[in-house]
């Protein structure tokens, strides 16, 4: 099918250009420059985007990815569909292996049997249970574990290597010789961390290569003890996660983040249950969270994760003075490269999914699109 006379967002160039593109068996067969005589769909003159990717979400419209509700996750799925995420990976939560193995195998069920209103299960991010337990935030600590390569790696062929992200504390014993072992199949991430400088570089030098959710559930970067930040910062091949709610990090905070990880920021929505619900009271990890004017606290007081979706997140970071350019390669082709599958999605390229978004000049969601196929 045809769908022209758009201002389509070329991520090669950075740029939207006037133009169109072909789509066939569900990818893009071929965009192209200028206008066409061909009939088809004319877009007149809209904004198309790609669909966005969110690598780091737990949750949305009451459901959570560590039930292992496989009707809970294709509901998630479907909200994040409808909502201009296109490919998520759903987000564990630190919890006994049991249980993680348990949603690991929903997730592998979704990515074989997605409908076609779903978004694809572009993999598993494994948040926990490595961490610190006094930087575990909202994760269980009556759940923390020292990383254990061997636990990782049967819960990884348990799920048929559909985990794409691990996550790892650098200053736990043994984290170093774990990143060096997990990178061999899946990208390592410092995370809920109270590290020194020295044993994150440590981590990352082994083999790490990314930094989830920057600035929370870790120490500041400081002058005199750079800590995770300064590491990651310093290392051209580490991408780092922001979550652009408002809420988590200050909008001078997400503008420095762009400028200490200079084309390496991946936009996350870190979404819990009560994302797209109204006020109230929902679960996560089997604790109480609190939803009140779109923030989500522990009993205790403490920031849980958001409750906005990822496209919001993309419009919260623009507002924030992020080039529209920048915010949408870190909603899109960044995470898709993070998960190992920007060579399908990620953005408006020939031989991709024909995942993308209409939207007008300001980038409010008018149409969604699934292999190609208008779901919204």
């Amino acid at each position: 099918m045809l769908f022209k006379n758009a201002f389509v967002f070329r991520t090669e160039l950075r740029q939207f250009v006037f133009g169109g593109f072909h789509t066939e068996n569900g990818r893009f067969a071929d965009v192209f420059s200028g206008e066409t005589q061909e009939d088809g769909r004319d877009l007149e003159e809209t904004y198309v985007i790609p669909g966005l990717v969110d690598a780091h979400t737990h949750g949305a419209v009451g459901a959570d990815f560590s039930d292992g509700d496989l009707e809970g996750l294709t509901r998630m799925g479907t909200y994040l569909a409808e909502n201009g995420i296109t490919s998520f990976a759903p987000t564990s939560m630190t919890l006994p292996y049991g249980q993680l193995s348990a949603a690991f195998a929903t997730a592998l069920a979704l990515k074989k049997e997605r409908p076609g209103n779903c978004a694809r299960c572009a993999g598993i991010h494994m948040e926990g249970p490595f961490f610190s337990e006094k930087k575990k935030g909202a994760q269980n600590a009556a759940y923390l574990k020292l990383p254990d390569f061997e636990a990782f790696r049967g819960l990884y062929d348990g799920c048929e290597g559909l985990i794409r992200i691990v996550d790892a504390a650098p200053e736990l014993p043994g984290a170093a010789e774990f990143a060096g072992k997990a990178a061999g199949l899946c990208t390592v991430s410092a995370a809920h961390t109270d590290t020194s400088y020295q044993e994150a570089a440590a981590f990352y030098d082994a083999g790490a290569s990314h930094l989830t959710h920057l600035f929370n559930a870790m120490p500041p970067l400081h002058h005199r003890n750079p800590g995770v930040i300064g590491a990651a910062a310093e290392r051209e091949n580490v991408t780092a996660e922001l979550i652009c709610d408002g809420q988590h990090v200050h909008p001078s905070a997400v503008r420095i983040a762009f400028s200490l990880f200079p084309d390496r920021i991946c936009l996350i929505s870190d979404a819990l249950r009560c994302c797209g619900m109204p006020d109230g009271t929902y679960e996560l990890g089997g604790q109480n969270v609190r939803l009140k004017g779109g923030i989500a606290r522990l009993e205790d007081g403490t920031i849980a994760g958001a409750a906005s979706n990822l496209y919001q997140d993309m419009c919260n970071a623009i507002s924030f003075g992020i080039p529209v350019a920048q915010a949408i390669i870190a909603a899109t082709l960044r995470p898709a490269e993070v998960l190992g599958v920007s060579e399908d999605t990620g953005s408006v390229s020939t031989g991709k999914y024909a995942d993308f978004i209409v939207c007008d000049k300001d980038l409010a969601l008018r149409e969604v699109y699934l292999d190609g196929i208008k779901i919204v």
